[in-house]
């Protein structure tokens, strides 16, 4: 009888994986209702910024809208100033003043501007309070959305998305009202007279606004702002932040009002979870410092009033440092800090003075195509255009002279009159002898001033050619 190999199976058996969804469904946050210093201090600067934002469009300034950038012909009126273009320069300028405004008010205080200016959070409290007016607080609202459609359920659904599009509208209309005069574009829209431009833009801003403010919220906030990322760099351990006390706080647990919670090993913390309930993007604070809390302090004002309620001290969620926290003492003024606000007041300053010293005329000069000719009566001639360009609001009449060449004489308009933004187009001739010209390519200069207001004064460089001199 033959020898058999065994066999042995080897093959593996089918393990089981364990399957790991990396996108979670989202979570409607219903928040609640509540009172308090830092809301207040919302409202008030909520209420500044809608004054400014709504109210400044229809300021007039010389018979014409205070505010106005006037796409079409390159005009861009802010109060008594008119600004082209060839100054955008300062308006790059202005960002980058503002984002150093930012970085400055990040390490100080953290994402103060998120809770209180920032667009997205006012329009967010704003729909929310629309929520709240019909369709009532967090309870009512998650009964709500789970009873069956009924005609209440639908016309109160009906009733907050109506003050939704008309938030919305009435933003998108201010919005384009600064680049279409509010007073003809009102008028338009109703009548159904309006542009295609200025019908696209308010339908794309009312559904931006009816969208981000409706919608999206604390994913905008969570998922698309940048700020949110890179804001965590600047902080560091004396940067203000909302935070929860961890050692007055724990052990967290329900208590009656007068039991000696003490004695039962609880800290102050009732876990009566009010601070979750309020914040507009759903976190627990409790959980420590994260990338999703706005510093809005709505947390701040939901446990003050318990703590109030259970005669305890507030301040159990507040503003502090880190180093406060661990017993250390806060820094509030340090390098970083310092740093920004030197860079900050630089940089105001020199905005300052280039906004005073802006140019009111501005100068450009074209060089014909034809190098040089020789006249009549045997000079060498140059033909120029000049661009001239009256950046001030009234008429002006300028004076242009040219030098740079013993001998240069100028053959054209010398006085020139320029109405309020009007862009004219001059040509003119220089001519010289041949033997006065030192060289075949010559550095000249063209100066124009206004003849009422010297101040009002620029110049402009460009070459006079002529033969190669031997």
């Amino acid at each position: 009888m033959s020898a058999q190999i065994p066999v042995k199976d080897i093959t593996p058996t089918q393990a089981k994986v364990e399957v790991v969804d990396l996108y979670a469904n989202r979570e409607k946050i219903y928040t609640r209702s509540f009172t308090g210093i830092f809301r207040n201090l919302r409202m008030l600067g909520g209420a500044a910024l809608f004054l400014l934002y709504f109210g400044t469009v229809w300021l007039t300034w010389n018979g014409r809208q205070a505010v106005w950038w006037n796409l079409p012909e390159r005009k861009f009126h802010i109060f008594g100033a008119t600004y082209w273009p060839q100054d955008f320069v300062l308006l790059s300028a202005l960002l980058i003043i503002a984002a150093f405004g930012l970085f400055f008010i990040t390490v100080f205080a953290g994402r103060v501007w998120c809770g209180y200016t920032c667009p997205q959070s006012v329009f967010t409290w704003v729909f929310m309070w629309a929520e709240k007016v019909t369709e009532g607080d967090r309870n009512q609202r998650m009964k709500l959305d789970k009873a069956p459609m009924t005609s209440q359920k639908f016309l109160r659904k009906l009733a907050k998305h109506g003050i939704w599009v008309g938030v919305s509208l009435v933003t998108a209309i201010t919005f384009v009202g600064y680049f279409t005069p509010i007073r003809e574009l009102i008028p338009e829209l109703f009548t159904l007279q309006a542009g295609g431009w200025a019908l696209f833009w308010v339908g794309f801003f009312t559904l931006a606004t009816y969208g981000n403010a409706g919608y999206l919220r604390e994913q905008v906030c969570i998922y698309m702002c940048p700020y949110a990322r890179f804001q965590s760099v600047m902080f560091d351990q004396d940067t203000l932040i909302v935070s929860y006390d961890p050692r007055r706080g724990e052990q967290r647990g329900p208590r009656k009002r007068d039991a000696d919670y003490k004695a039962e090993g609880l800290g102050d913390c009732i876990d009566c979870k009010m601070c979750v309930h309020v914040c507009p993007t759903g976190i627990d604070i409790r959980d420590g410092l994260q990338v999703e809390c706005i510093g809005c302090a709505a947390c701040i004002d939901a446990c003050d009033s318990i703590m109030e309620k259970m005669n305890y001290p507030k301040g159990l969620i507040s503003y502090t440092t880190e180093h406060n926290l661990s017993g250390q003492k806060t820094q509030l003024v340090r390098p970083r800090l310092i740093g920004y606000a030197i860079a900050l007041l630089a940089m105001f300053c020199v905005f300052a003075w280039a906004i005073a010293d802006r140019s009111l005329v501005e100068l450009d000069v074209l060089k014909d195509r034809v190098l040089y000719r020789e006249n009549e009566e045997g000079r060498i001639e140059n033909v120029y255009t000049l661009k001239i360009m009256n950046k001030a609001q009234h008429e002006v009449t300028y004076l242009i002279e040219a030098d740079g060449l013993d001998g240069l004489v100028y053959e054209g308009k010398r006085e020139i009159k320029a109405l309020a933004g009007e862009i004219l187009s001059l040509p003119v001739e220089l001519s010289i002898e041949p033997e006065k010209l030192p060289s075949s390519a010559n550095e000249i200069s063209f100066r124009l001033h206004s003849v009422d207001n010297p101040s009002i004064k620029t110049d402009a460089d460009s070459r006079f050619i002529g033969p190669s001199v031997r």
